[in-house]
């Protein structure tokens, strides 16, 4: 039940994402954790207050830059065709 919640999580989180003009395969904190690394200040900001909701939530720290490490390593995981 508790991956079935996070599921449901995530993919709400990819929605946003993708309403906001983002990649639907993509979470908001990736997005942020990417835009923060290319330099943009709305980026690191949103990324320094995401970061500190997750780790009060979750003890993980840098979040954001966490999830595009995910991303990339589920990419390359994935086989192509």
């Amino acid at each position: 039940m508790k991956r079935y919640l996070l599921n449901l999580l995530i993919a709400a989180d990819q929605g946003w994402n993708a309403a906001l003009g983002g990649d639907p395969d993509e979470t908001i904190s990736s997005r942020v954790g990417r835009g923060a690394l290319a330099g943009s200040r709305l980026a690191r900001t949103a990324e320094r207050i995401i970061d500190a909701l997750f780790f009060h939530l979750t003890g993980e720290r840098d979040h954001c830059r966490n999830s595009i490490e995910a991303k990339l390593k589920e990419a390359m995981s994935c086989p192509k065709t």
